[in-house]
């Protein structure tokens, strides 16, 4: 019987071809896909993430353990949608206009997904209208980064244009990247501010709870 135990050690250690190996195995066996994912994915993420936030990995090791979840991932998904699992929500990155950084942008977006969040990576240099958009096809909600001092004042465009569009009602939006802080997310009427992508994964919950 497959271990999921040894799965989810395996991601944190990063063993991508050994997190595919031991994915499929478990399928083969039978092992039910939200178990597997649950169990073996989801978990080895959560630990990363926490040791991420407790600086006893550095972003390296978690985009190795990124690498090595996308391997189980990519034989779990075609099966997620035939066993009828949902997503915990569906949010929408991306890095505001003006800025070009993406590796904490990706991190986050790596931790979401490894936390069984569905992804609407809009990427970098991204105009305030491709994020009302993104809430306008069903993401419940709107993750910005800047690693700018200059282009932060992007974010308060964007909470303005969902207001304006009525959207508040229905997305939360939230903030991160390395000049950002709560007190200017409370400044912009942000709904969240997360200082690292380990404390993203647990904001965006807290904010779909609260929605």
């Amino acid at each position: 019987m497959t271990n999921l135990e040894e799965l989810k050690e395996s991601l944190i250690g990063g063993k991508a071809p050994q997190v595919k190996e031991l994915t499929q195995a478990a399928v083969n066996e039978g092992v039910p896909v939200p178990e597997i994912l649950n169990q073996g994915l989801i978990a080895g993420m959560a630990i990363v993430g926490k040791r991420f936030k407790a600086n006893e990995f550095y972003v390296p090791e978690v985009l190795i353990a990124a690498r090595a979840m996308h391997a189980g991932m990519d034989i779990l998904q075609p099966l997620l949608a035939e066993s009828g699992v949902k997503p915990v929500g569906k949010i929408a990155v991306g890095t505001v206009k003006g800025d070009l950084h993406d590796i904490g942008k990706n991190l986050v977006v790596m931790m979401l997904k490894g936390a069984g969040f569905e992804i609407d990576d809009l990427g970098i240099d991204v105009p305030a209208e491709k994020f009302v958009e993104a809430a306008k096809s069903g993401s419940q909600v709107i993750a910005m980064s800047a690693l700018l001092t200059t282009t932060m004042p992007g974010m308060a465009e964007i909470v303005k244009a969902l207001e304006e569009a009525n959207l508040t009602a229905k997305v939360k939006t939230m903030i991160g990247g390395a000049p950002v802080t709560q007190s200017y997310a409370d400044e912009i009427k942000a709904d969240g501010y997360a200082p690292d992508a380990s404390s993203a994964v647990d904001k965006a919950k807290e904010l779909l709870e609260a929605s």
